[in-house]
């Protein structure tokens, strides 16, 4: 979920890289007799796994071979290919992220079984935002971002509102381009508990709050949007609570301000990912009924 701002920089060196780096593509034995499962993973960092031991070598999406989508492959036995993308925005589904990576649509097609995405955070800014509610002295020595960014409505809240119908459309694109493909879409997980832990987080309360609910919006809103158009979403809120920001080290899936673990800031670690993974295997295992492929 890396706000553009903060990967946007990066573009520029990656520029030499060569037109091999878009798609990591993973191969894990099993499947069933006509051959492992064919499954694409799209969307922004909190997919991608910006950071997170090891990194694919072309690193124009900090893009780690240990993310949910890695985990959910080997649970699987799926042959994977990966265009996860951190700083990815829904337009860079269609479009050449940085200008240079191919659009993440290309990924796609009628061989397809399975496809997850996770996307939407850089659309609505929201780390970009977080960042903005970092205050290292109490209340009232500093500027509530809640107060400022409600100020005259709720500019995270309507973000969403106005980009959801987007998603649908997106949601109903890969129908179109990978029409045998069983679609999931994972959310984003808990990132802060009620209250807080000011100052071990340096964030008010009251402003973890206010960014955990948006979160839970944005959450929402792929809910529904899966809902109505024929995919299936995962929640990963129930996951990683308890396992938030404000988590003994060792008991955290989403790193804080100051990461303790390799991994991006406000971003998933490896334990993260394992977790998300699995919850997404589980949910697919789960339903005999309704085969991947």
């Amino acid at each position: 979920m890396g706000g553009r701002r903060i990967f946007g920089g990066l573009a520029a060196a990656f520029t030499a890289l060569g037109a091999g780096w878009a798609a990591a593509p993973a191969h894990a034995s099993g499947g069933g007799g006509e051959g492992p499962l064919d499954y694409v993973a799209l969307g922004d960092s909190a997919a991608a796994g910006p950071l997170i031991p090891d990194q694919d070598p072309n690193l124009a999406c900090l893009r780690s071979d240990r993310n949910y989508p890695a985990v959910v492959a080997e649970a699987l036995g799926a042959d994977l290919t990966d265009v996860t993308c951190s700083g990815a925005r829904l337009s860079d589904l269609s479009e050449r992220q940085y200008g240079l990576l191919p659009p993440q649509y290309r990924a796609l097609d009628e061989e397809t079984d399975l496809v997850t995405i996770t996307i939407g955070g850089n659309d609505v800014d929201l780390v970009t935002r977080a960042l903005t509610c970092l205050n290292f002295k109490p209340e009232p020595y500093g500027i509530s971002c809640e107060e400022r960014l409600t100020s005259g409505g709720d500019r995270i809240a309507e973000d969403v509102d106005a980009w959801e119908p987007e998603f649908g459309a997106a949601l109903a694109r890969i129908g179109e381009l990978a029409p045998d493909a069983r679609i999931v879409v994972a959310g984003y997980g808990h990132y802060i508990r009620e209250g807080g832990c000011w100052p071990d987080q340096p964030i008010w309360g009251r402003d973890g709050d206010y960014l955990q609910r948006s979160v839970s919006h944005l959450n929402d809103a792929l809910e529904r949007q899966a809902g109505e158009h024929g995919a299936e979403f995962v929640d990963l809120e129930p996951v990683s609570e308890g396992h938030d920001v404000c988590a003994a080290p060792g008991d955290r899936y989403l790193e804080g301000l100051v990461p303790t673990s390799p991994a991006m800031t406000l971003h998933p670690n490896a334990r993260g990912m394992a977790a998300f993974g699995g919850a997404i295997a589980e949910s697919l295992g789960a339903r005999e009924q309704a085969p991947l492929g």
